[in-house]
């Protein structure tokens, strides 16, 4: 003991301190007061209290033990008095991990290359590359309605960046509750007739917060995802930590199978997509919302590549599965004139809305509408949207406006569904693999990642036609393709200056083509006898009617702003 106490001496400031009289050398040789001694060390003491807290309440002394190791040792590097034991041993190395998994994307031709494209306003649907002189003409944008060139939203936009700056100053929370989020949300509330709506900064994390919050919040959820669903919404699914199940992607009797496994009153969501855009497939949102209803569950409706394209007004698939009765009301929503009540529309059924600014709205930023309790809900606990700074006022103008436009305009819907249906008819003729679908998207099957690279390379060098290549993890190995989305820009002679282009890209790469996938038994439908193609959602009587025949609410019709969007006041 004599020998511990003079080594103490020499090594801790504490020991040696209280060393210094006669009484305290003599105290620490009584073991028991050693630990009374030690709570008035500044290293040792926490973790002496701390230990004792845990023998007591766990009775697990090699767990207390441990704890005040280590909080011993966190207090000793800020006294200064724990040495550093690694020193010796080699560092992590992480390029080396970085360059691996790099390289392995390029070894499999995963790997992306992307492409200077910047747009040109004035003369869509062209675009320069590095250098201004070299213009390509754009295929792939999902700027569908090419609203982000219209002149309108542009004006709005300048006005109000001219007035109230660039940005909003930070979250709303703190600095970015403003007039031009009150109006974008009840512009959003209104188009999909819901009671509320919540702008992000982008869909993306719209998804993420929303999915994310009902697996945190309700006990013992139980999420049901379509397996085509997009990483934004695969993503809230894993932060939701929870029970979680999926089905075969437009499967509904395997997710009747999966929703039969559990009690009506065990909290469920079903998350799935209006379209899904590398396939152009289009979910049966009345099916699955009579299943939801059936069996208890909450709905979660992505409609990020529909809204702006589908129903009278933009406002999506679910809109459009009741057109002509959105077509009569306009912007209120359907009565029926006998009861005088409320006509339960698809669009009605749907719990969750989210939808994006960012593509058909021609700005930027995402939005879930649902009910003003939901809403509310989200408003107040979800980190995504307390957290993220606001998106910027000329942003949210802009994007208002181009609701409010396309609203008016369902010729714009028209000339993409007639451009889009030129091009796949062109496609078909040439005998050239697209995916089959009853929407927009044209997804020309390649099969192949080297290929497909090889034939947007080709587009872009020798015909000056931009079309990127669709590979993993996007779309799965195997199924890799080049994604064409027309727009009403894209006019019957840039269509045939395309299917020009394609009919040489798959000449000169040998291609496969629809007798090449039909004599292999077919594939996604393409070369497959048995395939039952769906009809376009839009029919000809509705690409036949007038911008005319829009009920005339919906021009210019005076919003009112949603007390959900500052906070429901309570007296």
């Amino acid at each position: 003991m004599e020998s511990l106490i003079r080594q103490s001496t020499k090594v801790c400031p504490f020991v040696n301190k209280i060393s210094q009289s006669a009484s305290a050398a003599s105290a620490l040789r009584g073991s028991a007061n050693i630990s009374a001694l030690a709570k008035r060390c500044p290293v040792m003491g926490t973790a002496v209290g701390s230990a004792r807290h845990f023998a007591t309440a766990g009775g697990n002394a090699a767990t207390a033990a441990k704890v005040s190791s280590e909080q011993a040792h966190d207090a000793g590097l800020q006294s200064g008095l724990v040495g550093e034991h690694a020193t010796q041993e080699s560092t992590f190395d992480y390029d080396g991990v970085f360059e691996n998994d790099i390289a392995k994307k390029r070894l499999d031709k995963s790997y992306r290359y992307f492409n200077n494209i910047n747009r040109l306003a004035n003369q869509f649907p062209l675009a320069h590359r590095d250098v201004e002189d070299d213009k390509v003409t754009v295929w792939c944008s999902n700027d569908y309605l090419a609203l982000s060139k219209n002149q309108e939203v542009i004006d709005v936009m300048k006005k109000t960046l001219d007035k109230y700056g660039a940005g909003a100053g930070g979250t709303r929370n703190i600095a970015g509750h403003n007039r031009h989020s009150m109006k974008l949300e009840a512009e959003l509330a209104a188009l999909h007739k819901k009671e509320g709506a919540l702008v992000f900064s982008s869909c993306y994390v719209a998804n993420d917060a929303v999915i994310s919050l009902l697996g945190q919040k309700l006990k013992n959820l139980v999420i049901f995802s379509d397996e085509l669903n997009h990483a934004s919404m695969i993503v809230g699914i894993k932060h939701a930590n929870t029970t979680k199940h999926i089905f075969r992607h437009n499967d509904l009797a395997h997710l009747e199978e999966l929703l039969k496994m559990y009690p009506k009153s065990t909290p469920k969501l079903i998350a799935f997509e209006s379209v899904y855009s590398m396939a152009g497939s289009v979910s049966d949102i009345d099916k699955i919302c009579d299943l939801a209803e059936k069996y208890g569950a909450l709905t979660f409706l992505d409609e990020v590549h529909a809204v702006g394209l589908y129903g009278p007004h933009g406002a999506g698939v679910a809109e459009h599965c009741d057109f002509e009765l959105h077509r009569r009301s306009g912007i209120a929503t359907p009565i029926d004139p006998q009861t005088k009540k409320e006509i339960r529309t698809t669009m009605g059924r749907v719990d969750m809305i989210t939808g994006t600014l960012g593509k058909s709205f021609g700005t930027v930023g995402g939005y879930v509408a649902a009910s003003k309790n939901l809403i509310d809900w989200f408003r107040s606990f979800a980190p995504g949207f307390i957290f993220t700074t606001c998106l910027p006022p000329a942003v949210m103008a802009g994007a208002s406006e181009a609701i409010r436009y396309q609203r008016t305009h369902l010729n714009l819907r028209q000339d993409q569904q007639k451009h889009t249906n030129y091009v796949k008819d062109g496609l078909k003729e040439l005998g050239i693999p697209v995916i089959p679908n009853p929407s927009h998207i044209v997804p020309v099957l390649i099969g192949n990642a080297d290929l497909a690279k090889k034939a947007s390379d080709m587009l872009m060098e020798k015909h000056k036609i931009y079309v990127q290549a669709i590979n993993f993890p996007t779309v799965a190995r195997g199924t890799e393709r080049l994604r064409i989305t027309p727009t009403p820009g894209h006019t019957n002679d840039l269509s045939d200056i395309l299917l020009n282009a394609m009919e040489d890209v798959f000449n000169e790469l040998q291609l496969p083509r629809i007798a090449d996938w039909e004599r292999q038994g077919g594939f996604l439908g393409v070369g497959d006898k048995n395939f039952v193609a769906e009809p376009n959602l839009w029919t000809k009587e509705q690409l036949m009617l007038s911008d005319t025949e829009l009920n005339p609410n919906i021009r210019d019709p005076v919003i009112e702003n949603l007390d959900v969007s500052s906070g429901i006041m309570k007296f």
